[in-house]
């Protein structure tokens, strides 16, 4: 979606939204873990409710989206991994290169656990496939997730955590990108994923090679 917004006004509204967020996602970690009394809950679940409302009197009628202007900003702020305005999603910060790599590093906290005291398996898997899309998007080779196979060596415990990918080979319209998580101890999580650029895509990309690169989430 193309939206005509300067520099300055996304970055008044990324200090606006990204503390609103973060103090949901506060809140989530907070409802997880609280022994609060009984009459503390039932107040506190009050007090969300009507700050729930009075966020909802004026609101999107869908999702939010990707959102570009003309200085090819993007803003992917509803995203479940890299979304500024979500706080389901960690978020992470997503670092590039052109030569087809992405890395970040990132912390998962009680809101993220499958088994006790360990990151949930779909939680690793959403985290690479956007990892590995950002890979195959930043050596000028993007594309829609195809397929994406998981390897988890060992367990990935909660806590601080490191994601990384790189475009491994392409084939046509198809990119092959594979990913790691690892912890302090090393790798806990191989993946590989097949990115297939659209057919409605292929001939703007073809025409327009200069502009393929990743997105600049601002």
């Amino acid at each position: 979606m193309f939206e005509e917004v300067p520099a300055e006004e996304i970055a008044r509204q990324r200090d606006l939204y990204g503390p609103l967020a973060q103090s949901v996602r506060e809140l989530a970690d907070a409802v997880i873990r609280t022994e609060a009394d009984d009459d503390e809950i039932r107040v506190a679940q009050a007090e969300v409710e009507a700050v729930t409302k009075r966020l909802r009197d004026r609101q999107l009628a869908g999702s939010y989206g990707v959102r570009f202007n003309a200085a090819g900003q993007g803003r992917a702020w509803g995203n479940a991994v890299v979304g500024l305005r979500n706080p389901i999603a960690p978020p992470l910060v997503v670092e590039h290169d052109d030569s087809g790599r992405a890395w970040s590093d990132f912390r998962l906290g009680a809101a993220y656990e499958g088994p006790p005291g360990l990151v949930h398996g779909g939680v690793s898997a959403l985290i690479l496939d956007q990892l590995l899309g950002e890979a195959a998007s930043a050596g000028g080779k993007p594309g829609m997730t195809g397929t994406l196979t998981m390897r988890y060596r060992r367990a990935t415990a909660l806590g601080d955590l490191h994601a990384e990918a790189r475009i491994d080979r392409v084939e046509g319209y198809k990119t092959y990108a594979v990913g790691t998580i690892s912890d302090a101890e090393g790798v806990t999580v191989e993946a590989e994923g097949v990115f297939i650029l659209p057919k409605w895509a292929r001939a703007h990309v073809e025409e327009n090679p200069h502009q393929v690169g990743p997105i600049r989430y601002e």
